[in-house]
């Protein structure tokens, strides 16, 4: 394969397979395709990001699978940028680079009391449940009655469903077992989902509010006055037919009995948080009362009406956006928190720069589903079919990426190594009547993947 135009993918989630299929599918060159990952196992957000309860999203990871298969396309996995390579690394051992390392912080939540303990990013428990090996030992306490969440996207209720749902239903699924057993000795009965606008600007989708209507042992209670709707609202709901259902499914929970259920998840909307209190852990959360205004030549902003409200919570679980976070010698957008491009061309103080590419979540910020990364991957790559300007001249003999990284005793994982580690999850999972029982330990995956 010397002769081949060499490519490096940073990401072995959604954008990267994507990308990498792109290339294989559409480039009239010889390739060989490098997906490099940082952790073993690949499928990024798909693995570690989708809720256990979701196992139809997790589907994809067959279309993943397909894309392993092809001929050119390689993953070295346990390899990570800044750790055991650095970008200079990869411009010596490649023609083109494509960045699809996501976006795998939070934002953070700038009022009083943010840092104390039981103050978690959804980010972080959502990694805990699902078994990322960064975060196995997050241990949240779960000992307290009451949780809230802030923010109204599809992660924000994609942990207040697993804070309430069945545990019998989740030991079906592929949650980690360490998560089992903590909510398995969980007291969460009350979880308070806090948006600051109203039910027309939230986030989420129709299929994921209907679900909390349909939850065993659990009631969803919503203010009638929540879901009246003022003017601009008003016009949301007539414009858009996902926000209409929303507000629909909303309506019909505010006119539910309360079937005293032994949990429950109050949508409470024009609630901002002020502050978090309590004596060295979280007690309590202040809210805002607040109102949409219109803006002056159009638009929209929430402000606040100077009414508080306090509710007793042990825990607060923030949900306000993902966001990227800089590499050494990659150009990065601090406003964006993204990558800096142009339609997937890497731009270094708007200039692009030659042979390098970014495409996901790390291209245009965390907006989409899964299956968003494929036409956005397609248009990266698409860019860099158009260049003529790579990092070495067509038919250069680079070096081996594998090699370098062996010489520096990384110890990697390629996809015949992942596939052991997959078979082995599977039958745990077969045995105990579930998808999958998940390895949460690198060392343990590296273990079964057979790499000493």
């Amino acid at each position: 394969m010397s002769d081949a135009k060499r490519i490096a993918v940073i990401g072995a989630g959604p954008a990267g397979f994507y990308a990498a299929e792109a290339l294989s599918k559409k480039s009239r060159d010889k390739l060989h395709i490098d997906i490099i990952e940082r952790l073993p196992a690949p499928n990024g957000l798909v693995r570690y990001g989708v809720a256990p309860d979701h196992e139809k999203i997790k589907r994809v990871r067959m279309v993943f699978a397909k894309i392993a298969d092809r001929d050119d396309v390689h993953f070295i996995g346990n390899a990570a940028l800044g750790r055991d390579f650095s970008v200079d690394d990869l411009r010596r051992h490649y023609h083109q680079i494509v960045y699809a390392f996501g976006s795998p912080t939070d934002r953070k939540l700038w009022i009083p009391g943010a840092e104390l303990a039981g103050s978690l990013s959804a980010t972080e428990f959502v990694a805990w449940y699902n078994g990322h090996p960064d975060y196995v030992d997050l241990a949240p306490d779960l000992s307290c009655t009451s949780v809230a969440v802030i923010g109204v996207g599809n992660v924000a209720l994609d942990v207040a469903r697993i804070l309430v749902r069945d545990l019998d239903e989740l030991k079906q699924t592929d949650i980690a077992d360490h998560a089992i057993e903590a909510l398995a000795n969980s007291r969460v009965r009350d979880v308070y989902v806090f948006g600051r606008r109203g039910p027309a600007q939230a986030k989420f989708t129709n299929p994921e509010i209907r679900e909390f209507g349909e939850l065993a042992g659990v009631d969803a209670i919503v203010r009638t006055e929540d879901v009246t709707l003022d003017a601009l609202s008003q016009a949301a709901v007539d414009a858009d037919r996902t926000t209409r259902r929303n507000v629909e499914i909303l309506t019909e929970y505010s006119q539910r009995e309360s079937g005293g259920a032994g949990r429950r998840v109050f949508f409470s909307f024009f609630r901002s948080p002020v502050e978090l209190l309590g004596e060295g852990a979280v007690q309590q959360i202040r809210v805002e009362r607040t109102r949409i205004e219109a803006k002056e030549g159009g638009g929209q902003r929430v402000v606040g009406t100077g009414e508080f409200e306090t509710h007793d919570v042990g825990m607060v679980l923030r949900s306000i956006g993902y966001r990227g976070e800089p590499h050494d010698g990659v150009p990065f957008d601090d406003d964006t928190g993204t990558v800096e491009n142009a339609g997937g061309r890497v731009t270094r103080s708007g200039v692009p720069v030659p042979g390098e590419y970014v495409a996901g979540w790390a291209k245009r910020g965390p907006t989409g589903v899964v299956g968003t990364n494929k036409g956005d991957a397609i248009e990266t790559v698409e860019r860099m079919l158009e260049d003529t300007d790579v990092l070495h001249p067509a038919g250069a003999q680079l070096p081996d990426f594998r090699v370098t990284l062996r010489s520096r005793g990384v110890r990697t994982v390629d996809f015949a190594g992942w596939s052991r580690i997959d078979a082995h999850e599977i039958a745990a999972g077969e045995a105990a009547g579930r998808p999958r029982v998940k390895s949460v330990s690198v060392s343990e995956m590296l273990s079964l993947a057979g790499i000493e």
